[in-house]
């Protein structure tokens, strides 16, 4: 079966379950109404599924290539990236003073979904160009907004993001690659960088890289670090791609999934690049696309999950093998297939919820100026993309396991999913960095944010009991103890809090799928979707307590195997 992009799932979760309609009822967002909702949401659909899914397989067979210094990217990638463009989709989200459409964070993150589901390897381009233009406008100076945006937001020009080195992963603060100010306002930028997404290709006219590095008087770590915008083609005085600048692509990573997708090893040779923000400001302003990319890689991981599911559902639906109570049929009527089909489901509209809901706590931040939304959105943000990409790389697992031994055979085309969705756990900040901040930096208010988003939990739980009485009290009483985790958390020193954050975010994001799958079991008392929120309630959600009991199990364990003891035992 043909990938085909949940746009109805998508527009239930909008209407019926997440408030969706409170945005158009803000001045900033007043034109994103139902009806311009349905047409983009639609539309993209169509694109998802006509144009970007059929060129998935050929990305996986055919890997993007070094070429004679030039990255020559897999069959038929070079029309639907210009398909993308053309659309204007590159800058759904993007202010319109540059050609941007102005729609909310939550619209953009239905569409990194759809697009990652129907050809993950290629989504990352627009990915990471549009964490580049919220870079841009929040921290560039006006001369570099004016011609750099119109040029990323057309998909003319495609962005990157160069942060890590080979001795410099997580910790961003051991960093090497210097930068000198050449006196006229540009910078030479000099280092190597590894991992860098789509850092040259053949789909556009220019690659504009986003560049850490630090100057002659950066201090140590990452209070010393600058960012730099370094284009593979210096514009002219036309704003054209004009000489080629003193870098270059000196390999590309052989990987296990996304393999549509070039990965370089980048080289500056005092290449010549202009400063974004302020001397030794470049990680506030790096945070700023980081922020933007979490998101976006937790949609990265749902989707996937989705088209996982879909591939797995269509293959159990004609397969047949052995009997049944049914007698010889296919063998999503064995109680185990069934049990796999309905939980991928089921985890799947979980955290596509989650990623929604804090696209639109980023929107209503920012249309009313709350700190009570943009705290909630910078508590979901971690949870989105841990959870979301955790779930990608179970749910593709599961689908494997729904074909068999043929789900291990490549042309089954199952596997892939599976490889694809490996990567989305590690990079834009691992989900154990992403636990380190929720209990963390998260936790800085005391749990005051967590408290809140908990009390609605119960709140609607309490709405749900004259109705859905069993699911709705499952769910208060989650909840109440996921508060109760908190309180206990915010006591703890910090060392204590990492060593059960994994487990505090899952158990976390446990009790929000728990929640919004009770909403939409009201808004369907009768219906298909009250049957998939009981499967998660009864089924899923009990895992947070033994989450919980991890959580709160400390550090002390964990130091007291030794590596010897890790060695031998």
């Amino acid at each position: 079966m043909p990938y085909a992009a949940p746009v109805a799932d998508i527009r239930f979760l909008l209407d019926k379950v997440l408030g969706y309609d409170r945005l158009a009822a803000t001045e900033t967002f007043a034109e994103a109404g139902a009806d311009v909702t349905e047409a983009i949401l639609g539309e993209l659909g169509r694109l998802c599924d006509g144009v970007l899914a059929p060129l998935n397989r050929a990305g996986d067979l055919t890997p993007a290539r070094l070429e004679n210094g030039v990255v020559r990217t897999s069959p038929g990638f070079k029309d639907g990236y210009k398909a993308i463009a053309e659309g204007g989709w590159l800058g759904i989200s993007a202010t319109p003073e540059h050609g941007g459409m102005g729609l909310p964070q939550t619209l953009n993150t239905a569409m990194n979904e759809m697009m990652s589901g129907a050809n993950l390897a290629l989504q990352l381009c627009p990915l990471l160009s549009q964490g580049q233009i919220e870079a841009l406008e929040h921290h560039a100076s006006d001369a570099l907004k004016d011609l750099y945006l119109p040029k990323l937001i057309s998909g003319e020009w495609t962005g990157t993001m160069n942060l890590t080195e080979p001795q410099a992963g997580s910790d961003v603060g051991a960093l090497r690659t210097k930068a000198e100010d050449n006196g006229d306002g540009t910078f030479s930028v000099t280092g190597q960088k590894i991992f860098i997404t789509w850092g040259d290709h053949d789909v556009a006219e220019n690659v504009c890289h986003l560049v850490l590095a630090r100057l002659p008087d950066g201090v140590a770590g990452t209070k010393g670090i600058s960012l730099f915008l370094v284009p593979k083609l210096i514009p002219d005085a036309a704003g054209k791609p004009g000489e080629r600048n003193s870098l270059r692509v000196v390999s590309l990573e052989h990987k296990l999934g996304i393999h549509g997708s070039p990965t370089c090893v980048m080289s500056f040779e005092g290449a010549k690049g202009w400063m974004v923000g302020k001397p030794n400001g470049g990680m506030a302003a790096m945070f700023t696309m980081m922020n933007n990319a979490r998101l976006g890689v937790g949609a990265q991981g749902i989707g996937v999950a989705e088209a996982a599911y879909q591939h797995a559902l269509a293959y159990a639906q004609e397969r047949k093998q052995g009997r049944t109570p049914q007698g010889d049929t296919a063998i999503i009527d064995h109680a185990d297939v069934r049990r796999m089909l309905a939980v991928m489901k089921a985890e799947t509209f979980a955290a596509r919820a989650i990623a929604l809901d804090c696209g639109l706590a980023i929107d209503m931040g920012r249309a009313t100026g709350k700190d009570s939304w943009k705290a909630r959105a910078a508590l979901l943000t971690p949870i989105a993309k841990a959870h979301g990409t955790d779930i990608g790389c179970e749910v593709s697992s599961m689908g494997v396991q729904v074909h068999g031994g043929m789900g291990f055979i490549e042309e089954t085309g199952a596997a892939q999913y599976f490889r694809d969705a490996r990567i989305t756990p590690i990079y834009e900040g691992t989900n154990g960095i992403q636990a380190m901040d929720l209990v963390a930096r998260k936790m800085m208010d005391g749990g005051e944010a967590a408290s809140r988003l908990l009390q609605e939990v119960e709140d609607a739980a309490e709405g749900a009991r004259a109705t859905l009485p069993d699911l709705a009290e499952k769910v208060w009483e989650a909840a109440e103890t996921m508060r109760e985790a908190v309180e206990w958390l915010v006591g703890q020193e910090m060392n204590e809090r990492f060593a059960g954050a994994t487990a505090f975010l899952r158990a976390f994001a446990r009790v929000l799928g728990a929640h919004y799958h009770l909403k939409a079991a009201l808004a369907d008392p009768e219906g298909p979707r009250a049957r998939l929120a009981r499967v998660f309630i009864t089924r899923i959600l009990p895992e947070h307590e033994s989450l919980l009991v991890q959580a709160r199990a400390g550090a002390a364990q964990l130091y007291d195997l030794s590596i010897e003891d890790l060695q031998t035992a």
